[in-house]
């Protein structure tokens, strides 16, 4: 299975591909920094890992994106490039819930032997707010036992936990609102740095194919979770750079 897989919704830009069949596959991955530099830089970045791996766009079984919660422009950046590239290669498109990834990213890194894991997945929502997920992996499969919602740090009450095994925090918080740390710690509980990465989606993209969660570019959309109003400069530059990347595909 050839897939593809992106995010740009954080402070980092992700991408992985993945080519060939189950036992015998082959993951390579590119990373950057994200904002204005991302909506420039993941275009290039793409074609040149699927050229590299001797694969034309239309040989994909789907593209996948982190579709949110996170960075406003940078979730229609990732939208806006994977609906140009699935579009001109009419391939099915795989939105992922970041919060989600991180999970997936967390339990790679942290735990992954563990038959039972519960993450409570933490981004950074910028305006003394996060992005606050719950999930639990039992089975070989992830449930959701809270979806996303927009919380301040000193509002979060850590669930008890679902799982067996070890209960994460993981995100990208920790240093930024680390005077809220103490609160939020728990004998049971262990802190990870994770991120919604283009290859934790990799990892999930063949059992979300086969529950049927694909879409049609044209209905592959952002979620937010926050509406703003108001951009910033960087923000306007990075999503007319990644308008201007897709018109010329």
């Amino acid at each position: 299975m050839n897939l593809l897989a992106l995010d740009t919704g954080t402070e980092y830009l992700s991408i992985a591909l993945r080519t060939g069949e189950a036992g015998s596959t082959r993951v390579v991955e590119h990373h950057g920094p994200g904002g204005a530099k991302a909506s420039t830089d993941v275009l290039a970045a793409v074609q040149r890992m699927v050229e590299q791996a001797g694969l034309r766009f239309n040989q994909l079984d789907a593209i996948c994106f982190g579709s949110g919660p996170g960075s406003f422009t940078g979730l229609r950046t990732a939208c806006s490039v994977v609906q140009g590239l699935a579009f001109g290669a009419d391939v099915p498109v795989l939105p992922v819930d970041s919060l989600l990834a991180v999970a997936e990213d967390a339990r790679w890194r942290a735990a992954p032997h563990a038959a039972s894991v519960q993450v409570t997945a933490l981004l950074d929502a910028r305006m003394d707010e996060m992005y606050v997920g719950e999930y639990l992996f039992t089975q070989g499969h992830w449930q959701v036992v809270q979806p996303a919602t927009l919380l301040r740090p000193q509002d979060l009450h850590v669930q008890q936990a679902h799982a067996n095994g070890p209960h994460l925090l993981a995100g990208n918080v920790f240093e930024v609102y680390a005077n809220h740390l103490r609160a939020w710690a728990a004998p049971a509980q262990q802190r990870a740095s994770a991120l919604p990465t283009a290859a934790a989606m990799l990892r999930m993209a063949p059992a979300m194919l086969a529950q049927g969660l694909a879409v049609d570019a044209a209905l592959a959309m952002p979620r937010y979770i926050r509406d703003k109003v108001a951009k910033t400069t960087a923000e306007r530059e990075a999503e007319k750079a990644a308008a201007h990347a897709v018109a010329a595909l």
